[in-house]
């Protein structure tokens, strides 16, 4: 039982980086304006590295390959993002804080989840997999 909630729960974080990571690319001009808003720098290096880094972690987390390491990655980049662009502190036209608070508060559980999964003691057993 434990090997099957921990797989189910990697597999729907591993989907919670895929799908957005993925949605950025069709909607690339907006991420760029977004992320221009919250005045997030280097918005043309940042994005493409994000977008890089969602799909291929997800995907990594979604197979069970090398689990610690995308899990610690994305973690960061959670952090990073909350404090970017969930900064419910700030004012920014057409945003609503109250919403921003909510997706803040999320992605920490988020980040909480993940900094679990990464520390999970004999990970190689809940490889979807058997690789390394």
């Amino acid at each position: 039982m434990e090997k099957f909630l921990i797989t189910t729960g990697r597999i729907l974080l591993g989907l919670y980086f895929l799908y957005p990571g993925i949605t950025k690319i069709p909607r690339y001009d907006f991420m760029l304006e977004y992320m221009t808003l919250h005045n997030v720098p280097l918005v043309n290096i940042l994005l493409p590295i994000t977008i890089v880094l969602q799909i291929a972690l997800g995907l990594m987390l979604i197979t069970g390959y090398r689990i610690k390491e995308p899990a610690i990655i994305l973690a960061a980049l959670t952090i990073l993002i909350n404090f970017g662009m969930h900064d419910f502190w700030n004012e920014y036209p057409n945003t609503d804080a109250g919403r921003e608070m909510q997706n803040f508060v999320k992605n920490l559980g988020i980040f909480a989840g993940l900094l679990v999964l990464s520390a999970s003691h004999n990970i190689s057993q809940w490889r979807l997999f058997n690789n390394s």
